[in-house]
């Protein structure tokens, strides 16, 4: 009885519909008559009836204060329930569906992403720009063969890997915190418009990666000379470990305005050399000179060559992997060159030979209204009977009609695995 009594009065039992019509007029008007003092005695009954003693719990009463109110809410059970702070709150169920949502994404972006490192002294990158390791010297970047990047042998092309090495070098300087507003510039740089350009570059490739094969590129700097600086590359197989290409360039720093060579200041040494390694080159210098050519010692001359708006670097001025490309489609032409010499069946040289190594000396830049020519001179053992497929050398000069030279180089050529050779020496049926 107790309890009843109890519940009630906290959560009041819900009250039977009000009846239509005369019955509920006349209830209100004995009702009214029970606040007039001169109320019949049938309406004082029925006043009497609606106000009966509220229930006590150790003598303490626990009903409505008021019974009219009570006899009130009895006919107001249609009415909204009042607002109060609680039924205006949201439905927590669905937030906490939404925040529970939210949490299981972020802890499944989480664990797809490599956020702790192996060892203390490495940083990692989450969105794959790569990462620092040793000491904060070495910058380290992963790369997966594309399909667009790859020939018909199904290879990377010397230009697909000069790119990487060029993409790890401008990461590596973002990722040390020095990158500017230029092209790898560092802050001091850009305030006195001085750009990083590359004179020298010398690269072994040992084998070409291919489709689908995700190679490691690792790159540090070093000192060379008083006002140059080196940069080396190594990339490697990032399954097996296996050396892919070794690179090793020569850089110095030019006015953006005036475009002429600058040495160092001091406030930009001070940038950079905590970044310096003391290490051999990757690649031993070719201390052999590379050979001047003229039209009259070059064995084929390829003219007209114009630089394209796409081949322009933010610098504005062509990009140095551009001049490899240039010379290797002078290469593709020595094919009608050896025909010629050769006393055997000729192979064209871009299908039965890939290139081992390379060096290149870069002499001045070449802007977008530049018109240049590229002369190539072959020589090695293997230009008298290419049935031997022995190695061969070729002697290459990129330079401006007016005779200024751009890049000289050195190239050499190695014949391709038989394997290679077999596959792609024959024509699928399906495609005859």
């Amino acid at each position: 009885m107790v309890a009843t009594a109890a519940t009630s009065a906290f959560f009041p039992a819900a009250s039977p519909a009000p009846d239509s019509g005369p019955k509920t007029a006349k209830k209100l008007a004995n009702l009214g008559g029970m606040k007039s003092k001169s109320a019949g005695s049938s309406g004082a009954l029925q006043g009497k009836a609606s106000t009966q003693a509220s229930p006590k719990i150790n003598g303490t009463s626990v009903g409505l204060k008021k019974p009219v109110e009570g006899v009130k809410n009895e006919f107001e059970t249609s009415s909204p329930a009042p607002r109060t702070f609680i039924n205006t709150l949201p439905d927590w169920s669905m937030l906490l569906a939404a925040i529970t949502t939210i949490f299981l994404a972020a802890e499944k972006q989480w664990m797809m992403l490599d956020w702790k490192p192996r060892r203390p002294d490495m940083l990692i990158d989450p969105f794959g720009l790569g990462r620092i390791v040793q000491d904060g010297l070495v910058f380290r970047q992963n790369f997966s063969i594309r399909s667009y990047e790859i020939g018909a042998d199904r290879t990377a092309s010397i230009e697909t890997l000069m790119n990487h090495l060029q993409e790890t070098a401008l990461n590596h300087v973002k990722g040390a915190g020095l990158l500017g507003d230029g092209f790898g510039s560092t802050p001091e740089m850009c305030k006195k418009n001085l750009i990083w350009v590359v004179t020298r570059m010398q690269v072994v490739v040992d084998r070409y990666p291919t489709w689908g094969d995700v190679v490691q590129v690792d790159t540090w700097v070093g000192p060379s000379g008083k006002n140059g600086m080196r940069r080396d590359w190594v990339l490697l197989d990032s399954k097996t470990g296996e050396t892919l290409t070794r690179a090793s360039s020569v850089w110095v720093m030019m006015n953006k305005q005036t475009r002429r060579l600058s040495k160092i200041p001091e406030e930009v040494r001070g940038e950079i050399e905590p970044y310096f390694t003391d290490t051999v080159p990757v690649v031993e210098e070719d201390s052999r000179k590379l050979q001047k050519l003229d039209d009259n010692t070059a064995d084929y001359v390829l003219t007209g060559l114009s630089p394209r708006w796409s081949d322009l670097d933010v610098n504005m001025h062509v990009n140095n992997v551009k001049y490899i490309g240039w010379i290797l489609e002078v290469d593709a032409q020595v094919n009608f060159f050896l025909q010629f010499i050769s006393f055997s069946a000729p192979l064209p040289i871009l299908e039965s030979y890939e290139l081992s190594a390379m060096t290149l000396e870069y002499r001045r830049e070449c802007g977008k209204d530049n018109v240049l020519q590229s002369l190539t001179a072959v020589s090695g053992s293997g230009i008298g009977n290419l049935g031997t497929l022995a190695d061969m050398e070729c002697q290459h000069l990129l330079r401006l009609e007016n005779g200024a030279e751009i890049v000289r180089g050195r190239t050499s050529w190695r014949p391709k695995h038989a394997s290679n050779f077999e596959t792609f020496g024959s024509i699928p049926a399906e495609s005859i």
